[in-house]
């Protein structure tokens, strides 16, 4: 009860600051600016996605108890990013041979702050080793502080790979993903390919926060210096595909001239899709996904989804796994601050035989 009621309080007092506020205490280093500033984590960082890609290696080290990790993440949406690194997360473990146990609490991206507060209460009352939680808002940022203050459990921070400067050397335990804006920078390259840098467009941002700005802002800052592209209007959509249907029907029929849909999720690139066909659009308008899991893929092989940058998803699990396995064995030092998974871009011209290679790696452990 007692963290309950120190909980709802951080909270609350959240809700009393500015939006300015929240803008300076979420400022960060990119993933290459980390890189920059602290070359040594570079080569951390590259040895360690080595061990990512290989087999992994047996447990060797005797252990009295299993391993406790708790999971808090939005993984009701479409999108099977979060499940699939829950998956690869304990099939990499089971790999390892390393005893745990693993419980997850299971949310929706737009999920009411009480309701999040209380799946942290009843995950730290648990006393987990590991808590992996997420960081796209201020309201994440005050919750985490209080247990970093606390000492345990030990934090991962997941679909985050830019350390908060706030923070300084007291950082969480490890940052893991798939960083943000070198998929956007990718996924912009592309779609300057298609379009020729020529594009009336309509961006349809998530919730409101940190990957909104990561996917979103900065594709409307790579492109804010191209004559030829021009953001007609633009939505948050709470990840809700319903919310992404109606915020692009209502738009084309005031818009009739956009012919580039930028969509900043899954659920909303289906939404997106959803309306394409209602007004038979669907080969006058340019639609993108953004991640590459199963749903997108197959919007892409039936020529619903014209592009998408694809994670190679299960990086982020396995990840997870080898960070918690080098700790355990009281090898912490080779554990980077930061990890950020590969990404391809596939479009309705990459090859199937190319699609199924990407598809059988980036989903090894959670097919």
């Amino acid at each position: 009860m007692l963290i309950r009621r120190l909980l709802l309080g951080w909270i609350l007092s959240w809700l009393m600051l500015p939006a300015w506020a929240a803008e300076k205490n979420l400022d960060y280093w990119s993933f290459q600016e980390y890189l920059d500033a602290f070359p040594q984590q570079r080569e951390l960082s590259d040895a360690f996605a080595a061990r990512i890609r290989q087999a992994a290696e047996p447990w060797t080290t005797p252990t009295d108890n299993p391993v406790h990790i708790a999971m808090l993440i939005p993984d009701q949406q479409v999108s099977d990013y979060w499940s699939r690194n829950r998956q690869s997360l304990a099939l990499r473990l089971q790999e390892i041979g390393l005893p745990f146990t693993l419980e997850n609490y299971s949310s929706r991206p737009a999920t009411t702050h009480r309701e999040e507060e209380q799946q942290l209460v009843e995950a730290l009352n648990s006393d987990p080793d590991y808590l992996v939680f997420t960081l796209n808002s201020l309201r994440h940022r005050v919750l985490i502080d209080k247990i970093m203050a606390r000492g345990r459990p030990k934090l991962i921070l997941m679909n985050i790979t830019t350390p908060l400067k706030h923070w300084g050397k007291n950082q969480p335990f490890f940052y893991v993903g798939f960083d943000h804006r070198e998929g956007t920078r990718l996924l912009t390259d592309a779609i300057n390919k298609m379009t020729g840098k020529q594009a009336n467009y309509l961006m349809l941002y998530g919730t409101r926060g940190y990957v909104s700005r990561a996917r979103g802002d900065e594709f409307i800052r790579l492109t804010s210096n191209q004559p030829g592209f021009t953001l007609r209007q633009a939505f948050y959509t709470n990840v809700n595909r319903e919310k992404a249907r109606q915020a692009v029907l209502q738009t084309l029929a005031a818009k009739p001239d956009i012919n580039l849909i930028y969509a900043c999720t899954t659920d909303i690139a289906l939404g997106a899709m959803d309306a394409l066909k209602k007004l038979n659009k669907e080969d006058k308008v340019i639609l993108n996904g953004w991640g590459g899991g199963s749903a997108e893929i197959d919007a892409l092989a039936q020529g619903n989804l014209d592009l998408t940058v694809m994670r190679m998803n299960d990086d982020s699990g396995v990840a997870m796994a080898e960070a918690i396995r080098l700790d355990q064995e009281g090898k912490s030092n080779l554990i980077p601050q930061v990890y950020s998974g590969d990404f391809a871009v596939v479009d309705q011209q990459t090859t199937a035989a190319e699609l199924e290679r990407l598809k059988d790696y980036a989903f090894r452990y959670s097919k």
